[in-house]
């Protein structure tokens, strides 16, 4: 999957966000917290700066999606208004 774990590509990026995309979108949960301990603790992910992109591409994708939800949730409430 990712061919040089001290620089990501482009592409490397574009599949780690569609990963974390598609957990959100099929309703399955994750811990950004875990995912960092993870990754330091792991051993071959010696690049910082490929951990902390990876660990902020995950937090982007599911604060972005919590968001999107509770627009969701509010759009679908019967607010009594005749919509």
């Amino acid at each position: 999957m990712i061919e040089n774990k001290s620089k990501l590509s482009d592409f490397d990026i574009l599949e780690i966000k569609s990963i974390f995309q598609n957990l959100v979108e099929n309703n399955e949960r994750y811990d950004v917290d875990e995912i960092e301990f993870w990754f330091e603790n792991e051993g071959s992910w010696t690049a910082k700066e490929s951990r902390i992109r990876i660990v902020n591409l995950s937090s982007y994708i599911l604060d972005k999606y919590q968001q999107t939800a509770h627009l969701r949730i509010i759009s679908d409430d019967d607010c009594g208004c005749g919509n």
